[in-house]
């Protein structure tokens, strides 16, 4: 148990610290559960470098959690049999809940110690965040990881960083945020009224038919809360009942199914789209309070990564409102380059910065959106999109109306507060 116990806390030196040659701590102490860990410093100018904590499982493996100074995660893994050459890459599998595997290449920083970089606002540490069992595949091993505390564990070595930050390492003290209490662990007040429950509300957005089988596209939050029946619009047409086959939260994605199948079909664009072509978007936003037709939008990508660098999401110029969401964007060929998300809170932004960003608004690539479909065993059709005549928006409009649905249904008010400003 002591050898356990001089890994991790070496682990705990090195790791988020490759920056410098050697780090000196804790700091303070971070306690949740079996891990353990605390604030860490450049051993060399003393200078704050990363908060972690680690704990080691029955398999051997010592597995370590930390974030920069800079707000840059990583995780560390070290095995006392592991024999590694520093600098060379070392690939993992890393499976969060059954789902699909992330491979990644992590980075030996010892013989018997890896770390792996975890991008900010990356899917990788999304999974990661909300996962209950982590697997590892590595060196031809396979190694479990429940992460039940690390609900406890994530909100400790942030709030370490930012009192460190704040106060010092001097002052540092221990840095687990104490859960909260469950709501029904507390006993109302005697004369208290019962909580009403929420009221009823009509949720809508956008949606497109994306397979031959009935298959329709739209954002997990357009569905999000949703009591009953889902309806889907054709503009024009009767609604017709829609099932919900898959959701992905972490992608903003959700797979809904017609009982029959739709006469149109929209063909997704096989290469990647570039900044500055031109983009259409089409959706249902505001519906009963503007037009009850679907609205056309025009505009460009103006990046190939979202908010914080967020690369699964295309920045577009054109329009999008409350309603929109799920929504194609479309080509200057008619076809499908992105799923619109989400529009920037301008007024949050102004707030913070004092100006007002305008035609800031966001899409998910096809990249995630093919992904999504593949897991789910859909059938999809591509096209590749070189040396097609563009279309007149007119045009890519008309086609669009036989695939482009609106999505319905009835919320609690409570579920459709906590939606995304893009819905």
């Amino acid at each position: 148990m002591k050898i356990a116990i001089r890994a991790v806390a070496a682990a705990l030196c090195v790791v988020a610290a490759a920056t410098s040659s050697s780090a000196r701590g804790p700091y303070g102490s971070i306690t949740v559960g079996n891990w353990q860990g605390g604030a860490y410093t450049n051993d060399k100018n003393g200078a704050f470098t990363h908060c972690a904590a680690g704990t080691t499982y029955q398999s051997g493996i010592h597995f370590v959690v930390s974030i920069g100074e800079n707000g840059t995660w990583r995780l560390g893994f070290a095995h006392e049999s592991w024999r590694l050459n520093a600098g060379e890459a070392f690939p993992l599998a890393l499976t969060f809940d059954g789902q699909p595997a992330f491979n990644v290449q992590g980075l030996p920083l010892g013989a018997q110690l890896v770390n792996v970089d975890m991008p900010v606002n990356s899917a990788l540490i999304a999974q990661f965040r909300k996962a209950k069992v982590m697997t590892a595949f590595a060196q031809g091993q396979l190694f479990q990881f429940n992460l039940n505390q690390t609900g406890q564990l994530l909100p400790a070595l942030l709030n370490c960083v930012v009192s460190v930050k704040k106060n010092g390492v001097s002052n540092a003290g221990e840095f687990a945020v104490a859960p909260k209490p469950a709501a029904a662990a507390a006993a109302p007040p005697q004369n208290s009224s019962p909580s009403k429950p929420g009221k009823a509300v009509a949720q809508s957005g956008t949606g497109f038919v994306i397979s031959s089988n009935g298959h329709v596209v739209t954002n997990q939050h357009v569905v999000d809360g949703c009591v009953g029946d889902i309806s889907g619009n054709l503009s024009a047409e009767a609604p017709v009942k829609l099932r919900l086959v898959s959701s992905d939260e972490t992608n903003d994605l959700a797979l809904l199914q017609a009982p029959t199948p739709f006469k149109e079909v929209a063909v997704i664009r096989q290469n990647a789209v570039q900044v500055g072509n031109g983009v259409v978007a089409i959706g249902y936003p505001y519906h009963g309070m503007l037009t009850s037709d679907f609205t056309v939008t025009t505009g460009i990508v103006s990046s190939l990564s979202g908010l914080f660098n967020d690369t699964r999401h295309l920045q577009i110029s054109a329009a999008v409102q409350p309603g929109n969401s799920g929504g194609p964007l479309l080509d200057a060929g008619g076809a499908v380059v992105g799923v619109v998300a989400a529009k920037l809170d301008a007024i949050r932004v102004a707030r913070a910065t004092g100006n007002l960003p305008e035609n800031i608004n966001f899409a998910i690539k096809t990249g995630a959106l093919r992904d999504f479909l593949d897991n789910s065993a859909v059938m999809y059709r591509v096209t590749e999109r070189l040396n097609v005549t563009n279309l007149e928006t007119s045009e890519i409009a008309k086609n669009a109306r036989g695939y482009t649905l609106l999505i319905s249904c009835t919320a609690v008010e409570q579920s459709a507060s906590a939606k995304k400003s893009g819905n």
